[in-house]
Order: C-alpha cells, then sequence, then structure tokens
C-alpha cells in the first residue's frame, strides 16, 4: 500500500493543538481554510512577535502517523492533531524529504516542503518528557528535530483521510530539511 492521509486538522484558535476534521480546504499561498496559520505572512505568534512581515512558510504542518505510534510505544498517548498538525501521514519518511518537494495530496492539492518544525517548551506543558521524545542530538551532536515538516500550499484542494500522498522531488540535489 503507498503513502496516505490518515487524518486531517484545524483550529481557528492559536491553541496547541487541532480538532480533527472530516476534510480541510487548503487554499494555494495561503494554507488551511479556517486555520489560524492562515495566510501569506507569518500567523506564529512568536514570529509575529519578532517580525510580522515574514512569509509564511508554515502554511501547513504534516506529522507522519508512525511518530505517534512511536511516542504511543514510549508511553506518550498522542492522537492525530494533538501536536498541531493540520495533515497527519501513513507511509511516506516525511523528515527525510528534501527541501522543495512538492507533496501531492489526493488528486487537487500540492504543499511544497519548506522544512522541519521547531517544537518548543508547550509540548512538555502538553506531556511532560514529550519534548525529549521528539528533539534530541544525533550521532554528529546536531538537534534532530522529528515533530513533523512544515510546507506551504502551492495548488489548493480538499485534502481527507484515505487520500493517496506522493512526493515529488525538486530537481538537483538533496537539500536537508532545517528548520523553519
Amino acid at each position: 500500500m503507498g503513502a496516505i492521509v490518515e487524518s486531517v486538522s484545524s483550529g481557528a484558535k492559536h491553541t496547541f493543538g487541532k480538532p480533527v476534521r472530516e476534510r480541510v480546504r487548503l487554499l494555494a499561498g495561503l494554507g488551511v481554510e479556517g486555520d489560524a496559520h492562515l495566510g501569506v505572512r507569518v500567523k506564529h505568534r512568536s514570529r509575529v512577535a519578532v517580525d510580522p512581515t515574514q512569509p509564511n512558510l508554515r502554511q501547513v504542518h504534516l506529522i507522519h502517523a508512525e511518530l505517534l505510534e512511536e511516542l504511543a510505544a514510549a508511553g506518550f498517548a498522542v492522537a492525530p492533531g494533538e501536536l498541531g498538525e493540520n495533515v497527519t501521514t501513513r507511509g511516506i519518511d516525511l523528515l527525510g524529504l528534501s527541501r522543495g518537494t512538492v507533496l501531492c495530496l489526493g488528486p487537487w492539492a500540492r504543499v511544497e516542503v519548506t522544512g522541519l518544525r521547531n517544537p518548543c517548551a508547550q509540548i512538555d506543558a502538553f506531556s511532560p518528557g514529550l519534548l525529549k521524545k521528539v528533539v534530541g542530538r544525533g550521532p554528529d551532536g546536531g538537534i534532530v528535530r522529528r515533530a513533523g515538516i512544515m510546507g506551504i500550499v502551492v495548488a489548493g484542494g480538499v485534502v481527507e483521510p484515505g487520500m493517496a500522498v506522493e512526493a515529488v522531488a525538486p530537481e538537483g540535489p538533496h537539500l536537508p530539511l532545517e528548520r523553519v
């Protein structure tokens, strides 16, 4: 079986988690319709405080369901949407994608991968100790972020559970994901 959308979520307020929905609509150049992070300019509160004119490279947040299962095995009960993601996928290595990869979500929606989510201490308020499970150090001592990826909507459309997910790599060399 190929990669699929397992769950979709959106929330109009800046809360940590987002309610699961039957479907979400992605709007080109803006993000998820009705979501607090919708817009051309940055919506993340800490980034707005620094410079509200920055482009919004975090229109859509995606997490792989396999991470939620790994967290459950470590004793953390985390359901889709509870880490603030808009799209929960299954069967695709989101963290291994190249910057600029276009994710085809069903027949219409397209999301260009911009980078890694940089989780903050709010994760520990949700579940103490969880931050250490999604941010750590690699063998080289560098920071490893595992709390999903961010992207911008390049083609709009409805996204719902069960839809296929296909990754189209950009031309040129692989560009490792960095925090955005």
